[in-house]
């Protein structure tokens, strides 16, 4: 098969499109024919930062397709079967295995490009706003990164649970097209002092949640804007800021900072549900990742750099 491979981390050149060995379905997996691939934010990272030892690397988490073979102990799947798969590689290829426990039914009316960007893009919103950052309705909450795929999926997930909803993004126009999906009002970091404007907008209460899968610097001016026990949730590090952060800001305001990565709770029985949950409100019209760009699988390097750039809304997505 065609897949996207690295032997060494750095930038997007470093990717080869290359023939390579057909992955392997054991008793407990599932081989699928990978139709669409969304590129996560820990793709990218993956690429730019994990050594391999020198050893061929197929990156990717997330990628939507048909069964193609089935394990001797899997049940509930069948071959023909459309289903989007989660991993912590594999995802930039013609085909992949996953075990069967992170392979979920794609619902018919769902796209393969749509149904790619549920398990891991939606999945970490969900866990990020209400298991581990108890969102109410009647509360408010920042997204850092509102753009992103993570943070398209906070938003519209926030608003559909009443939450009052601000979030922060490089341009206007890309904070412009955030209204769209249940935005209240956008920061552009790049010509506003993100605490101050959030004061303004919160009558200097500060923010009940923030949600930042940014990092470095950008996480301590998180802490700075969430009000009194407020709760910041780290789901990951897209500055490439892994410098230590000064958290004396959580102490004034009897704050909370908690990281969260879905890949240690994919295997549970409540994530299972939820993922599976969140497939069925795309299929009912209820949610709607924008697919900023599409490319072919063999582009996989320009479409690594297209993130890069900062000019995506919602997620850049593979078509081997």
């Amino acid at each position: 098969m065609k897949a996207i491979v690295y032997s060494q981390p750095g930038a997007p050149e470093v990717f080869r499109y290359e023939d390579v060995a057909d992955p392997v379905c054991g008793p407990k997996d599932v081989k699928i024919e990978v139709k669409a691939i969304a590129i996560e934010g820990g793709d990218v990272l993956a690429r730019a930062f994990i050594e391999t030892g020198g050893k061929d690397q197929v990156v990717g988490y997330s990628a939507a397709g048909v069964i193609s073979e089935l394990g001797a102990e899997v049940n509930g799947f069948k071959v023909g079967d459309r289903v989007t798969t989660l991993s912590g590689a594999g995802s930039h290829a013609e085909q992949r295995v996953v075990s069967s426990f992170t392979c979920w039914a794609l619902p018919d009316s769902v796209s393969f490009e749509q149904g790619a960007c549920i398990p891991v893009t939606y999945g970490t919103a969900h866990d990020a706003l209400f298991e581990f950052g108890r969102l109410r309705a009647d509360e408010t909450v920042l997204v850092q990164g509102g753009a992103g795929g993570v943070g398209i999926a906070c938003i519209q997930l926030a608003k559909q649970a009443g939450a009052t909803v601000y979030a922060t993004a490089s341009s206007d126009e890309r904070l412009k097209q955030l209204t769209d999906f249940g935005l209240d009002a956008g920061i552009n970091y790049t010509t506003e002092d993100l605490t101050t404007e959030v004061m303004r907008l919160t009558d200097r209460n500060g923010v009940n949640l923030v949600v930042d899968p940014v990092g470095g610097n950008v996480l301590e001016k998180s802490i700075a804007s969430a009000g009194r026990r407020g709760r910041i949730v780290s789901v990951g590090t897209a500055s490439r800021d892994f410098s230590k952060i000064d958290i004396a800001g959580l102490a004034p305001g009897n704050k909370s900072l908690t990281g969260v990565f879905l890949g240690a709770e994919v295997a549970t029985p409540r994530a299972q549900e939820m993922i599976r949950g969140l497939l069925d409100q795309m299929a009912g019209g209820g949610l709607s990742m924008p697919i900023d760009r599409t490319y072919a699988l063999a582009e996989a390097a320009a479409a690594h750099a297209y993130i890069e750039s900062r000019q995506a809304v919602g997620r850049v997505i593979l078509i081997p």
